[in-house]
């Protein structure tokens, strides 16, 4: 069978490391882009923080979400008020920002293209099964798995999804996920389109 789905591992991750400590890029689009020359229209990574401030890469072209998986952290931008962030709340702000961080922590991003992507980010904590409705035509989905491991259904597919892995799937599609192991499972999911998809 032919999944309609990819399942990503750390085999497949691109691993980098910036003042602040190592980014995994976990996703990008399109999939020959490099991240350095900012070719790119969409980017999933997590990065860990390993020093106790840092600034953030200007990224003037993108807009962009982020959640602390582990840890908290304290964003300024434009030296503006300070935003604390818990695990899983997602923030989202410009790349263009001036953006200094604090806090040793492990965070989770989606960089979207300005007028060339849009998308979302959420956290999902499944106890039992948990259905995830089809988005529009031609949304790319990626569901990162944070901790625990779910079995991922959609029409006459199944995978298992384990911590530390990305589930991509280019056309969205009904999902059900349920996790395994006898404790709630802990991801993260992104959807994105393309400006001028359907």
């Amino acid at each position: 069978m032919i999944l309609p789905w990819k399942i990503v591992t750390s085999a497949d991750y691109a691993v980098s490391r910036w003042s602040g400590g190592v980014t995994t890029q976990l996703a990008i689009w399109p999939p020959e882009a490099v991240y350095a020359e900012r070719d790119f229209l969409w980017r999933v990574s997590s990065a860990r923080v390993e020093t106790a401030t840092s600034d953030f890469t200007p990224l003037p072209d993108y807009d962009r979400l982020i959640a602390p998986l582990e840890g908290e952290m304290t964003l300024w931008h434009d030296g503006g008020a300070p935003v604390t962030l818990t695990p899983f709340a997602v923030h989202a702000f410009s790349g263009a920002w001036d953006t200094r961080s604090a806090g040793i922590c492990t965070d989770f991003n989606l960089m979207l293209r300005r007028g060339r992507a849009v998308g979302s980010m959420e956290a999902l904590f499944p106890t039992g099964p948990l259905a995830l409705e089809a988005g529009p035509r031609e949304e790319t989905l990626a569901l990162y798995c944070v901790r625990g491991r779910c079995v991922v259904s959609g029409g006459k597919a199944c995978s298992r999804l384990r911590a530390g892995e990305t589930l991509l799937a280019r056309q969205s599609l009904p999902l059900l996920l349920e996790p395994e192991g006898g404790a709630p499972a802990a991801l993260m999911l992104c959807r994105v389109r393309l400006c001028g998809t359907e």
